[in-house]
């Protein structure tokens, strides 16, 4: 599993219209080929009546999984531009269709490049791009009496409280970076006196807004 990485939020779509043509961008995330071409499907059939549905993906740890399809506009000017979109965003598991109605001018090559470059572009900046950074869940257990306290050091540190459960003793969930957690065990050690239990829970993705 990556350290870290950036891909699109769920859903996002976003239109534009250039020398009268409407260029509809679709985005969406996709963890397998299998997600990515079922998504491309689905638009494909909702915009059934379009000119174009051209697409892109770029799945996998090492983009290892990537294509590009051009959907009957000359080769090269629609799903290599969205694709290159992708890498120069450095984005992973992610899937666009730029979804194009022929308003009656022809753009030639470089315009066409420069459409779909700029619907896929100004599509995913719409959507919203995440972080995703993988952290350790640390739970941290204390008598009720501590909960106060260690709620408010918490939200004013670096280290992003996840939940709280109500049990027997209060247990404080929250995100820990790796290479913080025996900084993070000290710290917690200190503030309790001693009395805080801290353990070491699973791992998971904590997602992040960025701008790219």
């Amino acid at each position: 599993m990556l350290a870290s990485y950036y891909t699109v939020k769920e859903y996002g779509e976003h239109e534009i219209i250039i020398e009268k043509s409407r260029f509809i961008t679709h985005v969406s995330r996709a963890e397998t080929e299998e997600q990515a071409q079922e998504f491309i499907q689905t638009i494909k059939k909702k915009h059934s009546n379009a000119n174009h549905n051209c697409s892109a993906y770029l799945i996998g740890e090492t983009d290892n999984i990537q294509k590009a399809n051009d959907d009957g506009e000359p080769s090269g000017t629609a799903g290599v531009p969205i694709l290159e979109v992708l890498k120069k965003k450095h984005l992973k598991d992610t899937v666009v269709v730029v979804t194009r109605y022929f308003g009656g001018i022809k753009l030639g090559a470089g315009g066409l490049i420069r459409a779909y470059g700029k619907s896929a572009s100004e599509g995913i900046n719409a959507t919203g791009v995440v972080e995703r950074r993988l952290m350790c869940v640390m739970h941290v257990k204390a008598d009720y009496t501590w909960l106060g306290k260690l709620e408010n050091e918490l939200r004013n540190s670096i280290y992003p409280l996840k939940d709280i459960e109500y049990l027997d003793t209060v247990q404080l969930n929250v995100f820990v970076e790796d290479e913080q957690t025996g900084s993070f065990s000290d710290w917690i050690t200190e503030m309790t006196n001693g009395q805080g239990v801290i353990e070491s829970g699973e791992v998971l993705y904590l997602e992040k807004n960025v701008t790219l």
